[in-house]
């Protein structure tokens, strides 16, 4: 027995009853000979309620004040869950970010976790207590509460188990593990026994929205177990392990609507145009994803097209527009309208076909492919946003999907 850090998802707290079932099976835990340590989300949608009250004041609001507003819903949950375990006979002590000795970059809203003092923690764990703590949040070098990004509370108890040693961390969400789609999308689709971290990484990054990228390559680098579990019902969930004997060639597939399109036409094909555009919306913390550059008609030019977050889009295409005047005779246009289906498994490094049988799945069902990208795992296509649910399904059949039992040797 040891330590063990539990999360739970803003579903999984989202009313007074499921924050007793949560301290219940917290409960359970630590009677098991357990010392634990929970990492609550905010309560349902308490945080986008935040946002849009925030929004009403300031369309571009400041950032700390930003950070200081939405970081207290976390604050809520952890105190009622900390509550309710006293309520129930337990030992229990809530913790905001800083409080648990979470330390962040001085800069706002996607910050990156740096440091973690667990004394405060570990001295509330050999009191016999149960630590309940804020995620989402942190404190940077001014004193300031941060914010590490939506979703970020996985990243939060990922970050805490290393700090801690824990022998595992456990992610509770409202599904009973990771499936070979998402399974409120497609019903067919089957819970993965096992899976590795090189594989949920990419189907995190992907759209697959049961765990936050940065928590699983946080995982993957401190050689760290997780299982994903259902906060409410009872069952093996899944393992995410470095380990693991991988059955399929594709082990599932991503759908993700939060893309937006961007077209630069007649672009010079000269040496560092594409690092002063990439450069500038890197300044501008603007992740960029697929990006596909071609030879225009005209002599000396390239046309460059690119993927970004929805919540990007307006900041990007704004960026794109001023570089593209700075270019004779160069253009920018951008697309909302689209989507991105990506097939995702470790054995398509060794197993050939696996494109032209994703492509040929997208032709048959008249889906055409916009922007292709590829790595030595993952086969990504950006396609209509109308046509997302056929290509979905199209793909998860394609590759058989529906009728896997398991991916991997190890069980829960």
């Amino acid at each position: 027995m040891g330590i063990i850090v539990q999360k739970y998802g803003g579903t999984s707290v989202g009313t007074i009853a499921k924050i007793k079932n949560v301290a219940k099976k917290i409960l359970a835990a630590k009677a098991a000979g357990d010392q634990v340590v929970a990492v609550v989300s905010a309560m349902g949608q308490t945080t986008d309620a935040l946002i849009a009250k925030i929004k009403k004041l300031a369309p571009l609001s400041a950032p700390r004040e930003y950070d200081a507003l939405v970081s207290i819903g976390e604050n809520e949950s952890a105190a009622l869950l900390a509550q309710a375990i006293l309520a129930q006979g337990g030992q229990a002590v809530s913790l905001t970010g800083w409080q648990a000795g979470i330390r962040t970059e001085d800069n706002h809203s996607k910050c990156k976790i740096i440091d973690v003092d667990a004394r405060r923690i570990r001295q509330e764990l050999n009191a016999g207590k149960i630590v309940v703590v804020a995620g989402f949040q942190g404190i940077n070098s001014s004193g300031d509460v941060t914010t590490i990004g939506r979703g970020g509370s996985d990243t939060s108890a990922v970050v805490l188990a290393a700090a801690l040693e824990a022998r595992v961390c456990e992610i509770y969400t409202d599904v009973d593990g990771v499936y070979t789609a998402d399974p409120r999308a497609l019903p067919e689709a089957r819970r993965l026994t096992a899976i590795s971290h090189e594989e949920m990484l990419e189907l995190a990054s992907l759209g697959a929205g049961v765990m936050h990228p940065r928590a699983v390559e946080c995982a993957k680098v401190n050689n760290m177990t997780l299982a994903v579990k259902h906060s409410q019902k009872t069952g093996k969930g899944t393992l995410i392990t470095m380990a693991g004997e991988k059955l399929n060639t594709v082990a599932g597939v991503a759908a993700d609507d939060n893309v937006a399109k961007i077209g630069l036409m007649r672009v010079p094909d000269a040496p560092g145009v594409a690092a002063e555009l990439f450069g500038a919306l890197a300044a501008a913390r603007i992740n960029v994803d697929v990006i596909v550059q071609s030879i225009h008609q005209e002599a000396r030019k390239n046309d460059i097209s690119f993927t970004v977050a929805n919540e990007d889009y307006d900041r990007a295409l704004k960026l794109t527009k001023e570089k593209a005047r700075s270019w004779p005779g160069c253009a920018a246009a951008g697309n909302t309208a689209v989507a991105k289906i990506s097939v995702v498994g470790i054995g398509m490094a060794s197993s050939p076909g696996v494109a032209a049988r994703m492509f040929a799945a997208l032709g048959r069902a008249k889906i055409n492919i916009q922007m292709i990208s590829t790595s030595e795992i993952k086969i990504s296509c950006i396609i209509e946003k109308k046509e997302l649910k056929r290509a979905l399904k199209a793909v998860h059949a394609a590759f058989g999907l529906a009728s896997v039992k398991k991916a991997g040797s190890c069980g829960i």
